[in-house]
């Protein structure tokens, strides 16, 4: 999708808020976001799982994906391609980590 340079950075969580391996849902910017902590790295993507709408943040981490709690469709957090088919991707977002906070960066959506 098209890149907006205009997002600003914000606080959504402290990085003892997300537990290893597990995402937590926010709302930014009128979107909803999952933040996953792999490994003690974060990432941030849609919240949304495009097959039926599965909050991802339910999800657990396996392998540098997300794991749908539904249906177990994966989806890499780094580039947010769908592992069966990497044509298929949900947004991933710029996240930041300054002393304990977690900060995104999430454009308004295009209407």
């Amino acid at each position: 999708g098209s890149r907006c340079l205009l997002a600003e950075f914000e606080t959504v969580a402290r990085v003892a808020d997300i537990p290893e391996g597990e995402g937590r849902g926010y709302t930014v910017n009128g979107r909803m976001i999952a933040v996953f902590n792999d490994k003690g790295e974060f990432r941030a993507t849609d919240d949304l799982c495009p097959h039926m709408g599965a909050p991802l943040s339910g999800g657990y981490i396996l392998d540098g994906a997300v794991v749908c709690p539904w249906h177990a469709w994966r989806f890499c957090i780094n580039d947010g391609g769908w592992t069966d088919n990497p044509e298929l991707k949900i947004d991933v977002f710029e996240l930041r980590v300054q002393g304990d906070e977690i900060q995104v960066a999430v454009p308004a959506k295009d209407n």
